[in-house]
Formats: structure tokens, C-alpha cells, sequence
């Protein structure tokens, strides 16, 4: 299992320095939530800080693009360093147009799924696709609790993928502590995002070491 911090939870004055702390703790991949303020009711990070992060780390950046027609955003966020790019699928009209252009800035393409949203609008695109983020809460903030019903979702979406013979990961995003993330690893979750669960604490190599021992 990939554990994937998400900068939204981290203390943003020491950006750099817990970024490296969550790094040292054998994080696999660093997470930047990005949201506009209309498609999800917050507004955040913009390639700028993507950039920052890519000064900070070798690490994979993952690139949640919680925002409303995102496809025209793709190259800004490919070109400051984003190694991976989730869209949603409800906020892209063009989805295949998307993930193809993310295929020819080289960045590894992902489709986002609310947590109300059914897996069945994959079924066109999931054969494009690296990876599937299953929302595990609804976007936009931080510190809310994983539901439930997700649990079965990465169940049935992992036998889908199972069955068409496809290597799609599967990425899970919310409300994800040590109590819960075997449970969801067992689900079929192959990356998780984190966010309280690894800065709120204070020690965020510490965090990201228990994480992984819970996990296993």
C-alpha cells in the first residue's frame, strides 16, 4: 500500500520541512488537493504550489483537480510537476478528451468518483485510465470521517477492474486513520490519501510509520 499525504492538512509555513518529515516516515507519494471554490465549497492550491512541493521533494505529486471544467488547467499543473492528475467525472464533459490529454503531457491520468456517484459512468473510460479515486467523503474539507458505503464501493469497482483483466489502481481519499486503513487496504484500495491523519498530530514522520504498520 502507497500512503499518500495530502497537503491540505499540513502547516503550510513549513510546507517544505513536512514534506520531507512525512518522506522520511515512508510516504510513497505526496497529495495536492486542488479546489476552486465551485465545484467543491473551498477554494486552495493552484500549480504555484504544486512547483513548491516539486522543489521539496523526488517524490510522485498526485493532483486532485476538484474544479469545474479542468481540462483546460492540465498543462499548467503537468508543467509544475504533477507526476499524476485526477479529474472527476462529474465535472468534465469531455472525460476521454481529458484523459488523452493527460496521456500526451506524460502524466499519469486518474478519474475521481464523489461518494454518491456510481461506478457504472467508468464504464467507457476505466480501460484509459491508471488509476480510480474513490471518494471516501465529500470533497472540499478536511477532518471528516470515512462512510462507510465506500467500503463496498472499492469492493465492486476492484472485481470490475478484476474482471475486464485490467491493472487500474485504486486510490481512496478521506477520513482514513490507523483504526480503519487495513480494512480499507483489504477493500482493494492500493494508495491511500491522508490528511489529519498524518500532519494533525504534529509528528508527521511518526504518523506516517504508524499508518504503515497499521496497515499491514
Amino acid at each position: 500500500m502507497i500512503v499518500a499525504p495530502s497537503i491540505l492538512a499540513c502547516d503550510l509555513t513549513r510546507l517544505a520541512e513536512e514534506i520531507r518529515a512525512v518522506e522520511r516516515g515512508g510516504a510513497g507519494m505526496i497529495h495536492v488537493d486542488v479546489m476552486d471554490g465551485r465545484f467543491v465549497p473551498n477554494i486552495t492550491f493552484g500549480p504555484v504550489v504544486v512547483k513548491a512541493c516539486r522543489r521539496a521533494t523526488a517524490l510522485p505529486l498526485d493532483a486532485h483537480l476538484m474544479i469545474a471544467d479542468a481540462e483546460p488547467y492540465i498543462g499548467a499543473f503537468a508543467d509544475a510537476g504533477a507526476t499524476s492528475i485526477s479529474v472527476h467525472v462529474e465535472a468534465v464533459p469531455h472525460l476521454q478528451r481529458a484523459i488523452a490529454h493527460l496521456r500526451e503531457r506524460g502524466v499519469s491520468p486518474g478519474v475521481a468518483l464523489n461518494p454518491s456517484t456510481p461506478i457504472a459512468t467508468l464504464d467507457e473510460i476505466l480501460p484509459e485510465l491508471d488509476y480510480v479515486l474513490v471518494m471516501s467523503v465529500n470533497p472540499g474539507f478536511s477532518y471528516q470521517k470515512l462512510l462507510p458505503a465506500t467500503l463496498d464501493k472499492l469492493r465492486r469497482l476492484r472485481e470490475k477492474i478484476r474482471g475486464l483483466g485490467l491493472s487500474v489502481k485504486l486510490q481512496v481519499d478521506g477520513g482514513i486513520d490507523p483504526g480503519n486503513i487495513r480494512e480499507v487496504g483489504s477493500a482493494g484500495a492500493d494508495i491511500v490519501v491522508v490528511g489529519a491523519a498524518a500532519f494533525a498530530a504534529g509528528d508527521p514522520e511518526r504518523a506516517v510509520r504508524s499508518l504503515l504498520e497499521a496497515a499491514s
